[in-house]
């Protein structure tokens, strides 16, 4: 089938005929034949990908370009959130001893200045 479409296959189709060539000692054919697939390349990919991760390997992966929102989002754990709120509070607590400070001078008595 040149130049036409890719058939999807599933998850579970993958892992399947993996474990039979694999696991079961099937041949490729028998395994082509077997579970419908229509080339030879998918079945020594996935196979070969079985060997080196297991079954996670076959799982499909996320297509595309990661947004940047989403990323700086999700990197950020709990732990440096807290981190970053302590910063802020720190700096707020600064600002406001600074400004009591200030005010506290304004209101002192001119004749001891």
């Amino acid at each position: 089938m040149m130049g036409g479409k890719q058939k999807k296959y599933s998850y579970d189709l993958k892992l399947e005929a993996a474990k039979a060539v694999v696991e079961r000692d099937m041949s490729y054919s028998e395994a082509m034949v077997y579970f419908k697939i229509a080339s030879l390349a998918p079945l020594k990919r996935w196979c070969k990908l079985y060997r080196e991760g297991g079954e996670i390997a076959l799982l499909p992966k996320a297509k595309g370009r990661p947004s940047a929102s989403k990323s700086k989002a999700t990197a950020m754990t709990e732990v440096d959130m807290l981190k970053a709120k302590i910063l802020r509070l720190e700096a707020e607590n600064a600002c406001l001893k600074k400004a009591q400070a200030l005010k506290a001078l304004e209101n002192f008595p001119t004749e001891l200045k």
